[in-house]
Order: C-alpha cells, then structure tokens, then sequence
C-alpha cells in the first residue's frame, strides 16, 4: 500500500499501489495492455509503405525500366506524410475486448513478430506497390510508353546523350522531356502511397475488430489523413517545387487510379478481423494476429 504501507514493505513490494485501491490494478493492466496495442499498431502501419519504397528500386534493376519513384519523394513519405498518422496511433482508445485477452507470453507475443512482418510485408505492402506500379503505368502509356516498350529501356532512358528515345508510337522524345515524364510518375508514385496509406492507418486502428465496432473518434487521426493529403497536394502544386526538388503536377485523373487498391486494402483487412472474430483460434488467427 502506498498510503498505509510501511517504509519497509514498499521495498520488497513488487508492485505499490500509491492510492492504496485494488482497483488502480485492473486499470493499470488496461493501461499497459493499450500501450502495447497502439505501439504494434504505428509499427504496423510504418512499415508496410517500405514495400512499395522498396519495390521500384528493384524493378529498375531487375526488368531495366525507367525509375518509378526517386528518392527525394521517398523522403517525403518518410518525413513527411506518414509522421502524422503514425504518431495519431497513440491517441486510439482501447478495443472493447483488450481486458477478455489472456495474458500475452512475453517470450512469444512481442512487439514486433514474424505475422506483423507477413501482414505489412507480405500482404498489405504488396497491394499497395501494386497501387503504384498501376499509376506509373498508365502514366507512361497515356504518353505513350506501354508496358512492353519500358522493359529493358533504362540504358537508353538515362543516356543524356540521346535526344531521340522512340516510344511505341514512334514519337522521339528528348533526354529533358523523359526527365520531366518519370519526375511526374515519381509524383504520381508518391500520391498512389498517400492514397493507399488512407486506408492503411484506418485498418491499422483495431487488431481484431471492425472499424464499424471501433468507430472513427479519434479526431488526431482523421485530422492526419487530411494533413497528409494536404502535404501531398502542397508538394505536387506548389510553382517552383518542380525546379527545386523535382516534384511535377498532376492531372486531376492522376489521382484516382490508386482509389480502388485503398479500397481492396480495407475491404480485405475488414475480412481477415472478421475471421479472426468468427474462428478464434483458427488458421487466420495463428498466421495474421499480430
């Protein structure tokens, strides 16, 4: 006991309860158990946008086409946009089932674990590079590169020297004309993130129940997506951020080819809680509970 406890049993206590109400124990483990679900919540949600960083680094390599996204707007994702969203993960109330859990196995449950991995990875990661690729493509073939004619292109793309790159069409285009087409799929490539990341920290929000459940009362969170999409729409508009930093404007239509992966990405996740709810215990539970 904090108040009535002598000097003497407050040093070999494990636990003080400085009110001296068995109560404040109950609340204390309440506590805990939100702490550690908001933390595993924003690790979550920061980590799946490297998928889609990462992945055009690699095709650029591997299938030789012209770079998807530079590293500047990598930058504005990381600094920039996703800050908000993360950090508004802290301020989520606790899930109407945190204190019906049984206690986590410190040895098995931690922090960051192979499922969270898999869920960021290897599931939602990939939905939204696909978002990307599908914008940087249809960029590309609106100007005339189908898919076909950038595999392998990327010598030729980056040769300074030539001022006479054919795309499928037969139209040249000049070293500063392809420079200016790929900074706008970089722009185009960073907003799909944007969009996609929407429906990320909406998801990111529960671990094993629905947003209908949950509710969309975290006004920290709702005010970041808005910030988010702000800052994106500041850096793609803003006169003289395409000579500074590379950032080129974006048609209207732009915007909207990343709308349904965000959509797949929430309808998904609304799937995957709503078997984690209806079999406890069972394969989806084992594979994708983080």
């Amino acid at each position: 006991m904090g108040i009535a406890g002598s000097d003497v049993s407050k040093e070999a206590a494990d636990m003080i309860l400085l009110d001296d109400n068995f109560a404040s124990i109950v609340t204390g483990v309440e506590e805990g158990r939100l702490i550690f679900d908001n933390l595993k919540k924003s690790i979550a949600y920061t980590l799946t946008s490297n998928i889609p960083e990462i992945s055009p680094f690699l095709f650029f390599i591997v299938l030789s086409i012209p770079l998807p996204l530079g590293t500047v707007t990598i930058l504005f994702i990381d600094l920039g946009t996703d800050l908000w969203p993360a950090i508004s993960l802290a301020y989520e109330k606790a899930e109407s089932d945190i204190m019906s859990r049984m206690p986590r196995d410190p040895q098995k449950d931690r922090l960051v674990n192979e499922r969270l991995i898999s869920v960021s990875y290897g599931q939602i990661g990939m939905i939204q590079a696909s978002a990307g690729f599908f914008v940087y493509f249809v960029i590309m073939a609106e100007n005339g590169f189908r898919p076909s004619r950038l595999l392998g292109l990327r010598k030729h793309w980056d040769d300074i020297d030539n001022e006479a790159v054919e795309d499928s069409y037969g139209q040249e285009w000049s070293y500063a004309d392809r420079k200016i087409l790929e900074y706008t799929c970089h722009s185009a490539f960073f907003v799909s993130i944007v969009i996609v990341q929407w429906a990320d920290v909406i998801i990111c929000k529960t671990r094993k129940l629905s947003v209908f459940q949950q509710g969309m009362n975290n006004w920290v969170l709702n005010t970041g997506i808005l910030f988010e999409t702000a800052l994106a729409a500041f850096m793609c508009y803003t006169p003289g951020l395409d000579k500074a930093l590379r950032v080129y404007p974006l048609r209207f239509w732009w915007w909207l080819p990343a709308l349904p992966f965000s959509f797949t990405i929430w309808v998904y996740d609304e799937c995957r809680r709503y078997l984690l709810r209806k079999y406890p215990g069972g394969w989806v539970e084992k594979e994708t509970y983080y």
